[in-house]
């Protein structure tokens, strides 16, 4: 990305060591927005909150805790900051007033000014490390001049994406539909729900098996049920033969029944979970033991990846049932950083199960933290609302993440569907029916919407894959929230009735910095808008950048810098393409290519800007991209009928996937 100036005057950041720790403070500016802090469910700009990024299991309040308590954030000045450390540490992000501020704000009264706040803004964000003599932090800049800049925002994530390995570039058959099956189906019950999938022609490249897989589950033995699967290699070779990818669902704690408890007890931490051992995966003694056993008993007969839970827990809910933070483990870390870190090890070791097999995985976990960016899992929650988790969404991309809004139950039809439209628009398309059976043909009178929904997340998969690729080469998330896509904050006008009046009994502490970001609709790759409807809406306002949009199925223009009332239908998720937007689409398969299958593209041309998109190619499965066995394609078109595609990378001669590609020029007034 090249060299870029200094984003803040050294001098302006000031550091000392306290007994409570390493206390950081930086100056902001008056109207200086605040995001990231990892996967944050409740707000997108946390200027004026008080961020405590701890790891928790169950984040329901807007305290910061979370399953990815990034000690990352980005400002709209076109900055970035990462602090080094695995502490569970506290952001005052302008929550807390210094006598000798500069620009300290003025004192309310609480009698009679209705904007009293119990949190006055403050021109300082401060950062306690506890426990901490010392930390390293590194700033990210964000444009190449160090003057603000309509990409400075994005650019300065991208710095610490690539700085993180890059994001990662998940197998193509990651990006098809995923499913996950009951607690409690064996291998028969398995195949008979997966095959349902090719008899009612509902695209489906992955199957997940969930705790029942295990001859003991929480805590875990790692091996499979003799009962519910008696031969495990015959079991997951009948799937691959339909077309289907297994993913097996653990967590770290390691039961008394399995083969490698006696093996991994001298590295066990000093407190169980589920009465199963907490090993400390730091050692790389104790990471061998799992990634042998993994490779051994799972990865050598097909197993294709993992779903990675429990690695979280909370310190402050009733119902603590990770270990403490009082915990030791036998490298010296204490319960809480180990805690901080466990999904990142698991992560760490799984993957090289694969990578030394020459293939890619793409999976599942609970929890995550700092230069996750390039593993290739996606988080998830078991918190079940749909806004929230599309909040979660739009802010993933500010920490270099990915999150999936998976689907896992609804009480309506509708709210089923608007659900599904979301993940299906999200890094990992999945259902998952572990407790309820859900399953796509759930509602059969809605089934067509269901297969069509799931038909588009196929037909995208090209250009999603390009999206990835980019995410790993260049840094750019590709999934984000508009204030990436514009450069600067991004925010719903305020009403009087969202203000309100100082009301003592309503708010007693008054007005509690109030987001009003943008925060219900994302970008998808390069150039699409998703903008979802959710249960009991038929109708929505979306906004529209700056520049001409047009509707995705229809080509309909739009012009943008502007809110626009948007009506669909329970089959329509609203979904905008940028003008000058070249969008690839495969035809409908069962499953995604297989390597050297060649599949015939569709590309659609929106709008009259000249545009170039590059399309990425390499053979979908094994790691040999690494190398340089991949290519790009750059696909042409200047907004009239002049289109065209050229090679602008070839690493070899070998087949990949794409054959005929068929131009369309999409553009109506209405």
């Amino acid at each position: 990305m090249g060299d870029a100036a200094m984003p803040l005057f050294p001098e302006a950041i000031e550091a000392y060591v306290s007994p409570e720790g390493t206390v950081i403070q930086m100056p902001l500016q008056e109207t200086e927005r605040i995001y990231g802090f990892g996967l944050q469910f409740m707000r997108t700009n946390h200027r004026g909150r008080t961020r405590h990024l701890r790891v928790n299991s169950d984040p329901k309040e807007d305290t910061g805790e979370t399953h990815a308590p990034l000690p990352f954030w980005v400002t709209s000045e076109g900055y970035a900051i990462l602090i080094d450390s695995a502490r569970p540490l506290t952001v005052y992000a302008g929550s807390a007033v210094r006598v000798d501020s500069k620009r300290p704000p003025a004192a309310k009264n609480r009698v009679d000014d209705a904007d009293w706040m119990a949190t006055p803004l403050s021109d300082t964000l401060e950062v306690l490390i506890p426990y901490e003599q010392g930390a390293t932090v590194y700033l990210f800049a964000g444009s190449a001049s160090g003057e603000r800049s309509e990409s400075s925002l994005l650019d300065a994530v991208r710095r610490y994406i690539l700085f993180s390995g890059g994001g990662v570039l998940p197998p193509r058959w990651g990006l098809g539909f995923w499913h996950r099956v009951s607690i409690h189906a064996n291998a028969e019950e398995t195949l008979r729900e997966a095959r349902q999938f090719r008899e009612r022609n509902i695209p489906c490249d992955v199957i997940g098996l969930e705790p029942g897989w295990h001859s003991h589950a929480y805590p875990v033995s790692y091996e499979w049920s003799e009962e519910r699967f008696p031969d495990p290699e015959a079991f997951v070779r009948s799937m691959a033969e339909e077309g289907f990818r297994i993913n097996l669902w653990e967590h770290p704690y390691v039961s008394p029944e399995a083969p490698i408890y006696e093996e991994l007890l001298p590295y066990a931490g000093t407190h169980s979970v589920w009465c199963g051992i907490a090993p400390d995966y730091t050692l790389p003694e104790a990471a061998a033991i799992l990634e042998r056993q993994h490779a051994q008993r799972h990865v050598n007969i097909g197993v294709s990846g993992y779903k990675i839970d429990e690695v979280d827990g909370s310190e402050l809910t009733g119902n603590s049932w990770m270990f403490p933070a009082q915990a030791r483990f036998p490298s010296g870390l204490d319960g809480g950083r180990m805690r901080q870190i466990y999904g990142l090890l698991m992560q760490n070791i799984t993957e090289r199960a694969f990578k030394k097999k020459n293939v890619r995985t793409l999976g599942l976990v609970r929890a995550t933290n700092a230069g996750g960016a390039s593993k290739p899992y996606v988080l998830y929650s078991d918190l079940y609302g749909h806004r929230e988790y599309v909040r979660a969404l739009c802010n993933s991309g500010f920490s270099g993440l990915l999150w999936t809004p998976e689907l896992r139950e609804a009480d309506t039809a509708e709210e089923f569907i608007r659900r599904l439209q979301t993940t299906c628009c999200s890094p990992l398309a999945m259902l998952n029916g572990w407790a309820s059976g859900t399953a796509p043909w759930s509602f059969p009178e809605y089934e067509s919407i269901v297969r069509s929904t799931i038909e588009l997340r196929m037909r995208l998969m090209p250009y999603l894959y390009s999206a990835f690729a980019a995410y790993r080469e260049e840094g750019i998330p590709p999934f984000r929230a508009m204030a990436l896509e514009m450069g600067r904050p991004c925010e719903k006008q305020p009403t009087d009735q969202d203000l309100g009046q100082f009301d003592s009994s309503s708010a007693p502490y008054g007005l509690y910095g109030e987001d009003f970001s943008i925060d219900d609709q994302y970008m998808m790759g390069e150039s699409i808008l998703v903008a979802p409807l959710f249960a009991g809406e038929t109708s929505r306002d979306v906004y529209l950048p700056p520049g001409d949009w047009f509707e995705f199925h229809t080509g309909v223009r739009h012009r943008g810098g502007q809110f626009i009332a948007y009506a669909a239908g329970l089959d329509e998720i609203p979904l905008f393409v940028k003008d000058g937007g070249i969008i690839p689409l495969m035809p409908v398969r069962p499953s995604a290519p297989r390597p050297g299958e060649k599949v015939p593209l569709e590309v659609r041309c929106y709008g009259s800007k000249q545009c170039v998109f590059r399309l990425y190619d390499d053979d979908g499965e094994t790691t040999a991209h690494e190398a340089g066995h991949c290519r790009w394609i750059d696909l042409h078109a200047d907004g009239t009928s002049v289109m065209h595609a050229e090679l602008s990378q070839r690493a070899d001669d070998r087949a990949f996937t794409y054959g005929e590609m068929k131009w369309t020029y999409m553009q109506s007034n209405g």
